[in-house]
């Protein structure tokens, strides 16, 4: 399943081209254009799916498990010192484009790049409430 528009789908279907890292009958991994570190990567689905929401849970599983395979490889080849996985739903969330991918984000000890929210300080009725909120 393909969007005409989409980018990524474009990219898939070798339509543009990209540097890529893995590729299988159902995933593609790819170098980001526009790293936030040296080796940024994305996985993305063969099929298209919006975000998150729309991917199937097989799918969600299956790509836990590439990220965590090339995590390790990438760590060994390119000696990282951590690594972040990043994965974004809808615009407000900071996705740009409107088909599932995972950022795979090598981290190199003061690489100056920062990825972080601000913590906020609900107090003990604040949590109770959103508890409530989402469990009932």
């Amino acid at each position: 399943m393909k969007q005409e528009q989409c980018i990524f789908c474009k990219i898939i279907a070798g339509e543009i081209p990209s540097h890529t890292l893995y590729e299988d009958e159902n995933y593609k991994i790819i170098l980001d254009v526009g790293p936030a570190t040296k080796g940024h990567a994305l996985i993305m689905p063969k099929s298209h799916y919006a975000d998150f929401y729309e991917l199937p849970e097989e799918a969600a599983a299956d790509v836990i498990k590439l990220a965590k395979k090339m995590m390790i490889h990438m760590t060994d080849k390119l000696k990282c010192d951590g690594f972040n996985l990043v994965q974004n739903n809808g615009e407000a969330a900071g996705q740009t484009v409107n088909h599932f991918h995972m950022h795979l984000i090598p981290r190199y000890k003061n690489d100056g790049e920062i990825l972080k929210y601000i913590a906020g300080e609900p107090d003990r009725e604040e949590l109770e409430r959103i508890k409530r909120t989402i469990t009932e």
